[in-house]
């Protein structure tokens, strides 16, 4: 059993691009489509939304919105914060939402000023 939580730390620690591959290369490999577990894994987490809340706030998300019409100056800037290649950059650009999840709010706060100064519409949650 020990091996199975350290599993579930290790994909707690995932962040949104590393769980999509993950998924694409499980489905691949068993030849099943992750398509009905992942929404049903997802209703729980948003019912614990509202405790964490209650919580002071010390780690944020970076979520964006909008690319704008300087995409590649913002592809530039997500490769940048996140290591990831272009290929890969290009794809969450494209996709939005998450871009960085649990960050410092110093750091949260300098990632979303350099993805507005590339033109880029961002926030944090």
């Amino acid at each position: 059993m020990a091996d199975v939580k350290k599993y579930i730390d290790e994909i707690k620690n995932m962040t949104v691009l590393e769980l999509n591959e993950l998924v694409k290369a499980l489905e691949e490999e068993f030849g099943v489509s992750a398509a009905a577990p992942v929404a049903v894994a997802a209703a729980p987490a948003a019912g614990a939304a509202p405790a964490a809340a209650a919580e002071e706030k010390t780690e944020f998300n970076v979520v964006l919105k909008d690319a704008g019409a300087k995409k590649i100056d913002v592809i530039k800037v997500v490769r940048a914060f996140t290591g990831l290649g272009l290929v890969e950059a290009k794809a969450a650009v494209e996709k939005g939402g998450v871009l960085k999840e649990n960050v410092a709010k110093e750091d949260a706060d300098k990632i979303v000023a350099d993805l507005k100064a590339a033109g880029a519409t961002a926030v944090l949650e």
